[in-house]
């Protein structure tokens, strides 16, 4: 087996965690990712300052102390901190590698850029194959753009194990170790809804490794002595996370997730097998960042009466100041009756505007908000400053065509290798529109509770889309739960989804549901003015919901 660590889960991580990583225990690859669709913006803006940058500059920080380490110990560094710019990366770190006295080869991937005017950028997301090239032509480092988030790991497991695309299997089976390391310490108890369950608490848990073998199954494990869990339960969230139908499209295969069985291997390791995989499509996802204007927000506090009349009051005194146009009012009723401290009290009046004019939208929006602190509401106060405005990005995705893309391998001896596409490719099946499951629910008799005592959930962001992942923990919640949680009881639950199109999707090796929400999150990441604008908190807030809880034999 190929033994794959995972250090970075975005731009942001752990900086420590390469160093934590190579020092913590055997390893052959370790890899970093850094690219999101908010990253991929924030790079876009780097490079419009100076075109040198484009690449995730902490990285090369965090190489800089180990390098040296990962050369002495042979572990091969595979990430995709290229991000818009991967021959520069490649440059700064054999510019590092010189400074430090270090003889390094360095391959790295590109074409996924691809030329459109009217974007600040516009990335295909590239298989595997690429990375592998590198690999096999002898890279110690391979920096890409925009791939697969699981292609990092795929790509080592193809140049181990000689895996050629028609490997479909094998190669789904990596997809899903690829996706289960690439957040970093999700899979290994971060973010997990049973937090508490686990033997540190949750506080710093270790990254993970992927074991993976010839046939694409895998071990998903972590360095002996690091904090967190990794458990059948732990794995089952991350799989969960950000994916749609249980047919999970990529450039070099079509993973069936719903195929994918979890056994406890024994302590902090749990065995993935049984992955199917399907050609892939003809085409290509592209992710397509333009700015779209600016934004700013202010915070106004409400206290004690009239909350309501006090919000209305707020939103004609700016509508009058600034012109309506671009303003959004949110009303957060955080408010209890009959408080004792003023916080406790008070309810939250957010008022964002966005507009193409960064004048109105920066100090001519805040001003015109702090000029009503004496002239408004009793009890005027904001939580926030007046400040200028600040550009905001919207994401798109669109598709192209997969021999349409120049994807090159640039081997460390500056060989230029092309990487073809797939000779055989499937149109994307259309999964089958599920609500409750065809088995009727299993009566039980009942009890009122928080639905997060039977069920974990985990959540995110997929463009302006939101995924909702919800398992069971134990075969009788799963039976109650597929036939209880329909789109209709999701609407109840959470109003939000009620005009949105949902799709909802059993995965029955996990004892899960996975519900797809459309639009929930707008133009996306960068533009939402949402309170929990990537939707990482969804899943808490329906485990939050007190509903009539089944009494089951056992939950275990």
């Amino acid at each position: 087996m190929i033994r794959i660590g995972n250090a970075s889960g975005f731009y942001g991580d752990r900086a420590t965690a390469w160093r934590e990583m190579l020092d913590g225990g055997e390893l052959d690859v370790l890899t970093g990712d850094y690219l999101a669709e908010l990253t991929m913006l924030i790079l876009g803006r780097d490079r419009l300052r100076d075109p040198s940058l484009g690449y995730a500059r902490g990285f090369l920080r965090q190489l800089e102390g180990c390098l040296g380490t990962a050369l002495d110990r042979g572990v091969t560094l595979v990430t995709n901190a290229g991000g818009l710019n991967p021959a520069g990366l490649a440059t700064a770190i054999n510019a590092l590698a010189d400074r430090l006295g270090l003889t390094v080869r360095v391959g790295y991937v590109e074409g996924d850029a691809l030329a459109r005017p009217d974007a600040l950028t516009t990335n295909a997301y590239l298989g595997a194959f690429g990375i592998a090239a590198c690999l096999d032509g002898g890279a110690d480092v391979v920096v890409t753009g925009r791939v697969t988030d699981a292609s990092l790991v795929v790509g080592p497991a193809i140049a181990r194990y000689g895996w050629t695309r028609d490997d479909l299997d094998a190669l789904a089976g990596a997809t899903v170790a690829g996706h289960l390391v690439e957040c970093g310490a999700q899979v290994t108890g971060g973010n997990f809804s049973f937090f508490t369950e686990l033997p540190d608490g949750g506080r710093r848990p270790g990254f993970p490794i992927a074991e993976v073998h010839p046939d694409g199954s895998c071990v998903i494990t972590k360095h002996l002595g690091t904090g967190g869990a990794v458990t059948v339960e732990t794995v089952t969230a991350q799989l969960l996370y950000e994916v749609g139908g249980p047919a999970y499209l990529g450039p070099d295969v079509v993973t069936r997730l719903d195929t994918a069985i979890l056994h406890a291997e024994g302590e902090d390791r749990v065995r993935v097998s049984g992955v199917r995989g399907t050609p892939p499509p003809a085409t290509l996802k592209v992710g397509v960042n333009n700015l779209g204007g600016f934004r700013n927000s202010m915070t106004f506090v409400l206290c004690g009466l009239d909350i309501p009349a006090k919000a209305a009051l707020v939103r004609e005194q700016l509508e009058a100041a600034v012109g309506p146009e671009g303003l959004e009012f949110t009303l957060a009723r955080t408010d209890h009756p009959d408080s004792g401290d003023t916080e406790t009290a008070s309810a939250l009046l957010h008022v964002h505007l966005r507009d193409g004019d960064k004048a109105r939208a920066g100090r001519a929006f805040s001003a015109a908000a702090v000029e009503l602190a004496l002239a408004s509401y009793p009890g005027c106060t904001l939580t926030t400053p007046p400040g200028d405005a600040t550009p905001y990005g919207v994401f798109t995705a669109d598709l192209v065509s997969q021999d349409s893309v120049s994807h090159v391998a640039v081997l460390p001896d500056g060989t230029r290798v092309p990487i073809p596409p797939p000779p055989d490719t499937r149109p994307p099946e259309t999964a089958p529109r599920q609500d409750v499951s065809t088995t009727a629910s299993i009566r039980h008799r009942t009890r009122r509770g928080p639905l997060g005592e039977l069920v974990g959930a985990r959540s995110g962001d997929k463009g302006g889309d939101a995924n909702l992942g919800v398992w069971a923990r134990g075969d009788a919640a799963y039976d109650w739960l597929r036939g209880w949680l329909s789109v209709e009881r999701l609407a109840e639950l959470l109003p939000e989804t009620k005009t949105l199109t949902v799709e909802r999707y059993e995965l029955p090796n996990l004892r899960a549901v996975n519900f797809l929400i459309r639009g929930l999150l707008g133009p996306g990441v960068a533009a939402s003015t949402r309170f929990d604008p990537q939707a990482k908190a969804l899943g808490e807030l329906l485990r939050s919901r007190i509903v009539d809880l089944p009494i089951l034999e056992t939950t275990a």
